[in-house]
């Protein structure tokens, strides 16, 4: 028996894990529309990419990611031959240099948190950069992680500052005239966050003529625009402090991606809720690769596709959301270079 279906049998031990005391995102899911002309900006200097994150008053502290069953699925990927490495010179490249600079963040509950105690990050983003080096380098140790923020994804890929970005990083037309995507990996929609006592806002149509906070650099609110243009936009370059306006009273709901808005509930079950139904259209997460790099994108997809079909897809969902949201199934992945 494999790790792979090792895990698969196991997982279940997880699913009673409660949501109380899972934290928030640290960076926007979506990404990339310009903030719209109603919108202000409210701190948009204040997030530099190796910022801290900003902890609430009373959040409670997120339970990590299990590293033993994280890194067994790791490792369960067979690194690639030399003829596969020698067909993409992006790779190839990678291979020469011998580690593989990775745009990311440490901040981001399910999807990349730093474990300072060994100095690893975890959470599906981190797995899957993670692979692509044991992949690639036959070591998943070998990257070089550069934080970034929403706003800084596309400039680290067109200065040549890394190879790749895995930032929850959506797929956007005006993104692709500057920078390359592998995937979809990942798909979400929008959500509302609101304060656990308000009852006026239960729905998108609720937040005409409402203080609406959304994040720069992510696609919330050129969404908005789009579906409620009445909304009185207030943009924020984190979460974290998107979330203290709303806390403060400065805006009265708060739409990001849903992925992060579980992540808020769950860290604050008494001072926060969502409501309504996830909205917008599908936002897919895509892998950002340098604009032109020759075999970069047929090399990722061939190696997402690669992951999908041996379950490691799967199985790292599981341990990195699915076990620490209580949901039992995991959802289909996107077709990749849909």
């Amino acid at each position: 028996m494999n790790t792979i279906e090792q895990f698969n049998l196991n997982r279940r031990q997880f699913a009673g894990l409660g949501l109380g005391s899972i934290a928030a995102l640290g960076l926007a899911a979506c990404g990339g529309g310009q903030g719209s002309s109603a919108a202000t900006t409210a701190a948009a200097t204040t997030a530099a990419a190796t910022s801290e994150p900003v902890k609430l008053e009373d959040e409670q502290e997120a339970p990590e990611v299990d590293a033993k069953q994280f890194d067994a699925i790791v490792a369960t990927v067979t690194p690639a031959d030399a003829a596969t490495i020698e067909a993409s010179a992006w790779a190839k490249a990678i291979k020469d240099a011998g580690k593989l600079r990775v745009g990311g963040v440490k901040t981001s509950t399910f999807f990349s948190l730093l474990n300072e105690e060994d100095g690893r990050e975890r959470g599906f983003d981190a797995g899957l950069f993670q692979m692509l080096t044991r992949y690639i380098l036959g070591d998943e140790t070998k990257y070089e992680l550069t934080q970034v923020t929403s706003d800084t994804r596309e400039s680290v890929l067109t200065n040549g500052q890394v190879d790749c970005v895995f930032a929850t990083y959506s797929i956007l037309p005006e993104r692709q005239k500057l920078i390359d995507f592998a995937g979809p990996y990942y798909t979400s929609q929008q959500s509302i966050l609101v304060k656990k006592d308000n009852d006026s806002i239960k729905s998108v149509a609720d937040l005409a003529d409402k203080n609406v906070a959304v994040q720069s650099g992510s696609s919330g609110p050129s969404i908005m625009e789009e579906e409620q243009p009445k909304a009185k936009l207030q943009e924020f370059s984190t979460d974290e402090e998107a979330r203290s306006a709303l806390e403060q009273g400065r805006v009265d709901a708060y739409v990001i991606d849903n992925a992060m808005q579980m992540g808020a509930v769950a860290r604050n079950p008494s001072k926060y809720k969502i409501v309504g139904e996830p909205f917008g259209p599908t936002d897919p997460y895509g892998i950002g690769l340098p604009k032109g790099a020759e075999g970069a994108v047929d090399f990722v997809n061939a190696f997402l596709k690669k992951l999908e079909d041996e379950g490691a897809w799967e199985s790292l969902w599981h341990v990195c959301i699915g076990a620490r949201t209580n949901q039992e199934k995991a959802p289909q992945p996107p077709a990749i270079g849909a």
